[in-house]
This record gives C-alpha cells, structure tokens and sequence, in this order.
C-alpha cells in the first residue's frame, strides 16, 4: 500500500511539473494566430509608413503586407496610417528612426520631398525599403531597394490594347474622344499612367478632352465625371486611373441616363481601369468595364523575403516587379504585342474572378 501511495505521490509531482513548465511556456510567447504560441526570439522589427486607406486596392495591399511583416514570420511590424499626408510619413519615419527599428518600409505620397528624412534614415544605419510609388531622391543610396507595379507598362498595355479594339471595330482615331480622370497627381502611378495615355494619344492621334484628378476616391471621381460630361457630351472613352474612380465614374453616366459598354460603335462609353481589384473586375464582368488592367497589391511576401535577403547579407535587386494580368469583358482583343512579344488578354469568366485573392 505504501508502494502504491509512493507511485500516486511521483506520478502528481510529474503533474506538476508538466503543467508550470505549460505555463511558463505559453507566458513567455505572444499568440498572434490560433494555436500558435511565439517564444522569445530575435525579431526583426519593421516600421511601415502606409500612404492611407483611399481604396480598395490600398486596403488589399495593407492587409497582405501586415500578414507577411508578422511575428509568426519573425517580423515584429509597426505600422502607420499618414492619411494621405506626406508630413504624417515623414514624422512617422522620424519617430521610427527613435525606436531605432531594423529597417523601414515606405509606400509614399508623392514621389518627391523624401531626400532630408530618407539621409536621416541612412545616418541612422536602418535599411528603407520603398514599395508600390517611387521616391525622386539625388542619391538613390538613400533607399535600399523598391517592390511594386510597373506603372508605365500597365499603361501602355491599355493603350495597345485601346488601339487594337478601335481598329477591330474600324473606328477612326480622330473619333475617339477621352477624359482621364487622375489619380493623386505626384504618385508615380498617376504619373505612368498619365503620361501613357499621353504619348499613346499622340502616337495614334486620340482625342484626350480633358484629364482632371479625383485622388483614386471613388466619390470624388463620380463629381468630376458628371462635371464633364456636362463639357464634353462628346466623350466616348473614360479612362480611369483607378477602380474606384471607375465606380464613380460609372455613377456618374448612369445617372445622367448614359450608358457604359464595351461598343462605343453603339453610342456607348466605353472605360478602362487599373487595379484590377474584385470591385472593378465585377464590373468587367458586368461589361461596365471594358479593360482592366491589374495592378498587384499582393506585395507583403516579396517584401518579407526582401528584408530577409538583405539582413542575411546576400545579393538582392535593386528594383523589383510584381507579375500582372490584364482582364477584358469580351474576346474582341485577345491579345497584344508589348515589347516584341505576344501578351495575352485574359476574357473575365466568374470563375477567375471567384478565385481572386482580392
């Protein structure tokens, strides 16, 4: 009997044991997912300064960057909101190079103002890595390496592909009349896409009526397009610089009792958009847009990979692009050449847009 009281008095002491070393465990980690305890580890801690959340695309691109830039990736994120304000980017960067963070990732405003707090950052010994628009710096030193979209080549891709539909359709270059509605002027986004549509109109020699910013905010667009087409009831392409604007773009038509299509041939307007996001691309499935170019906010594991690249001390590139599809209504323009090669079209079915991440 006292045999049996011994073994119930060591297997209890096991117990024991076995549950505070349970709760010293889990008390030292921080679970950030479900069933998943984080240790004591060294975390490479990143400040990330966000442009803001002015639409659906930039809110796909927060979200997929805060999963990448994780503790359950080793990564301990601080992130910050600017709210569309290139002061609230540059305090943040400030106050990041205080918390003496191992590196700094910056989606930023406008392209240039960054050269003063970019050399702090640098003087500071912490790494900036730059994503989705570009910084106009002296010394491209200042910045370790960029990830994003190339937007100069979205624009030309719609433009190609603009010039492919109109001689399809045998429609006259001198009767396509074009409205752009901007992005935020200063973004290199707006100014890749603007300056493409540019050069595209001259070349092919389109009509550009009007080009008027609406900041990528769909609101916005929806006023500056009921302007216009109060001056130019003649117009019969929009050209959006965003999805969102392409909303409130096609807001605007709607309500002045146009019509948005695919066959401007029929008196419709037809719309091109960027982004590719699952708002805009329902529209193409709609036909209420007519080309989609995407623009890729999944951007969070190439950054992780970059700063990982970077801290272990191997090579890296210096510019990274994002891969990108382009998605149309229908199969009038199946494919294009951009830069000596075949680039295909990809005709919008409910199924790929079912598995769209965003």
């Amino acid at each position: 009997m006292s045999n049996y009281k011994n073994k119930i008095r060591s297997f209890g002491m096991l117990l024991a044991g076995l549950a505070a070393s349970m709760f010293f465990l889990t008390s030292c980690g921080k679970e950030e997912k479900p069933g998943v305890v984080y240790y004591d580890v060294d975390y490479i801690t990143v400040g990330f300064s966000q442009v803001g959340a002015e639409s659906d695309w930039r809110v796909a691109n927060t979200e997929d960057i805060k999963n990448s830039l994780s503790r359950y990736n080793g990564i301990d994120l601080i992130f910050d909101d600017a709210q569309q304000k290139q002061d609230k980017q540059i305090l943040a960067i400030r106050k990041f190079i205080q918390q003496e963070v191992n590196y700094i990732v910056l989606a930023p405003v406008t392209e240039k103002g960054w050269d003063t707090v970019l050399k702090e950052a640098n003087e500071a010994g912490i790494p900036v890595i730059v994503v989705d628009r570009k910084v106009d710096v002296k010394d491209d030193s200042l910045f370790k390496a960029w990830v994003g979209s190339d937007f100069s080549r979205e624009s030309e891709i719609a433009c190609l592909w603009l010039k492919e539909y109109a001689d399809k359709k045998r429609v006259q270059a001198g009767d396509i009349n074009i409205v752009d509605i901007q992005g935020t002027l200063g973004a290199t986004a707006q100014i890749g896409r603007t300056s493409g549509l540019e050069s595209a109109a001259r070349k092919y020699g389109w009509n550009i009526l009007a080009s008027v910013p609406a900041d990528y905010a769909q609101s916005k667009a929806e006023e500056v397009m009921t302007d216009l087409l109060r001056k130019y009831p003649e117009v019969n392409v929009v050209y959006c610089e965003n999805d969102n604007e392409a909303l409130g773009t096609i807001d605007a038509i709607e309500k002045a009792g146009r019509k948005v299509g695919t066959d401007i041939t029929k008196g419709e307007i037809l719309i091109i958009s960027f982004d590719a996001t699952h708002a805009g691309l329902s529209r193409v499935l709609e036909k209420k847009i007519a080309l989609d170019v995407e623009c890729n906010p999944l951007q969070g594991e190439t950054i992780r990979d970059l700063i990982k690249t970077v801290d272990s001390g191997e090579e890296f590139p210096k510019y990274t692009y994002v891969e990108e599809k382009a998605f149309s209504a229908d199969e009038t323009v199946s494919s294009i050449e951009l830069s000596g090669d075949k680039y295909e079209i990809t005709l919008l079915t409910e199924e790929i847009l079912e598995e769209r991440q965003y």
